[in-house]
This record gives C-alpha cells, structure tokens and sequence, in this order.
C-alpha cells in the first residue's frame, strides 16, 4: 500500500498544518527538532493544536493535548492526532510523548518522518502500537525531514551538519591586499548582511580559523537580528587566537573526529563555518559538509585582490538568489532526500 492508498486529502491538509506550526519553533528548540502537532475530532474538526516552543519545554504532542478544551477531552480517543516527528519514546527533560498518547487513549497516530535519535528511532510508534493504537507513518515524510535537516543530519551521521558560507569579489578573492590595521574587504550588502545574520540564528555554533580570528576580530554574532547568536568555535591549531569566548580546537586531531566532539560532547547539530579560505578548503577537501552559500560581488578587486575564494563543482550548484546586484549561491553536498 502506497501513500495514496493509505492517506486521505484530509490527511494531507492536517499534516501540513501541522508543519506550519512546526515552524513557530526555528531559533528557539535546538539542538531538539522543531515539531508540530494537530488533534482533529472523528468530524474533522481541529479540536487542539501545538508546537515545541522552546528547548526543555514541553513536546508538540503536549501543547497540543493542553490545548484541548474540557468539553472536548471525551473525543480524544475518536481523534487521530498528527505529529511532523516520531513521537519521543524516552525520559529527557520531558516525559515522554508517546506515553502520553497512550495514557489519554488517543484513537490515530499519524507520523510524518521517524526519528534517527537511537533514543527513539522507531521505539516510539512501537510504544504506542502496542497499546492497541493505529499508527500510520511517512506522511509528506520528505517535507518533515526537510524541515529538521541539521537534526536528520546530526543524528544520524553523528556530526553536525555543516554549512559553508564566504563572501568573494567577482573575479574569485576573498578580501583586497591590505595593511596590518586595514579592515577587510566588504562584499555583503545590507540586505544580504540580514541573510547572513539570520543563517547564522539558525545555527548552534559558528567557526572560523585562528588566522581569521586575530586578523579580523569577527564578531560572530546575530545583531542585525533577534535571533540567538551561534556558539563561537576557533580552529586554531597553531595557537594564534587568544579568546576566552570561542571554543578552541587545537592539534591535528582529524576533522571528522572533532565534528563527532563537538557532537557527542558539546551537543553541537549544526555548524557554520565563514571563513578563512583555509578551514574552508579543509572542510571542502574532506568532504564533511553539507550546504554551501557563495555570496558574488559584482566588485572586482583586479590587482588588489588576496586570497583566493575556493572552488565548488558547479553540479553542486542547487540554487541563486539575485539580492541588491550580488548572486547568493546554495551549493548542496547530499541527496534531495536527506
């Protein structure tokens, strides 16, 4: 039985708004997914709804059962609820969702995308089954697994997932030759400075080399925004950088194994790497990364130019956004379906 078998038009509209709602969560529940919840009545009937706000409070599942009224509680066990994610199976900083789902007697789950978390993975929707409750999954799977990439990612690759991001002059420099005190070369416009700082509220830490950190004293931070500021992280394995607010790697531990430190012992899903050429190409040469944004200047810095931006295959090209005469290319390093 395929999807169109299993799920209804109706299905389909409510799974969507669940995702909709899912979304309220961005910037606020990492490194947790961002999950939406909907709880509709045997009529058809929206009865409650709910998202995971923020991390360490409460699951969409439950935001969405609190939502229910007291006239309505005595419908839940004729209600199917719709979840974007597998439902969590263990005790963390909630109890978990399935068991609630259970407990209340609820009468349908409808799963979007399963959760690669080995915690859950799969145990959920076998707790809720085995309570005798119908669960169909794999709803819009690929539009819920979109929604939560660094999450997939991260769990189950046992890494963060990776974007790349530079900013380059149109003939393929990096910054201008300059003095000591002399600032680096400014491509973004103020639009496109919005996009950056809003890349990086959707990150849980931001990287640059030790070169990088003592030339330009980047600020790293999301204040043309409201959204969070990233964790600072500093590749500096030839001791340079002496800043007490970033996170330093140093040695030559190989890059894979810190990517899975900073996983397993920082709870680092997401990374964001801006710079300079050198940890980019790193990153590049080894393959451990998942998008790229390339900001082009229409500037050419000619004879001036220093540092050359390094180089993508151009079948990684995903995507170009024109913004204020500057292209923004989306490069991508996995399947579609990921």
């Amino acid at each position: 039985m395929d999807n169109r078998e299993k799920f209804s038009p109706a299905d389909y509209l409510y799974m969507r708004r669940a995702l909709q709602l899912a979304a309220n969560g961005r910037w606020h529940v990492s490194p947790n997914p961002m999950v939406g919840a909907v709880i509709v009545d045997r009529t058809g009937r929206i009865i409650g709804e709910g998202w995971h706000r923020h991390y360490g409070g409460p699951h969409a599942e439950v935001n969405a059962v609190n939502s229910v009224s007291e006239s309505d509680r005595s419908l839940l066990g004729e209600s199917t609820i719709y979840v974007t994610l597998e439902p969590c199976s263990h005790y963390g900083k909630t109890p978990p969702c399935a068991r609630l789902l259970t407990d209340i007697g609820i009468g349908r789950v409808v799963v979007g995308a399963g959760d690669p978390n080995p915690k859950v993975s799969g145990r959920g929707v076998a707790m809720i089954r085995a309570a005798g409750i119908r669960v169909d999954e794999g709803l819009l799977a690929e539009e819920c697994r979109a929604l939560n990439k660094t999450f997939m990612t991260a769990h189950s690759l046992h890494r963060p997932f990776v974007t790349l991001k530079w900013a380059q002059s149109s003939d393929g420099f990096m910054d201008h030759k300059r003095s000591e005190d002399e600032a680096a070369a400014k491509f973004s416009t103020p639009l496109s400075s919005l996009i950056v700082h809003e890349r990086r509220a959707s990150h849980d830490a931001i990287a640059v080399g030790g070169r990088t950190a003592v030339a330009d004293r980047p600020r790293l931070d999301t204040r043309l925004i409201a959204g969070p500021s990233p964790r600072k992280i500093v590749f500096d394995r030839h001791g340079l950088a002496d800043m007490d607010c970033y996170l330093h790697v140093t040695g030559d531990e190989p890059l894979a194994d810190v990517l899975e430190s900073l996983y397993r012992e920082h709870n680092i899903t997401s990374l964001l790497v801006e710079g300079g050429a050198s940890l980019l190409d790193s990153f590049i040469d080894s393959g451990l990364w998942d998008e790229a944004y390339i900001e082009e200047s229409a500037v050419c810095l000619g004879e001036k130019g220093a540092v050359r931006a390094p180089s993508l295959p151009s079948v990684m090209l995903d995507d170009v956004q024109e913004t204020d005469g500057n292209r923004i290319c989306r490069y991508v390093n996995f399947p579609k379906s990921r």
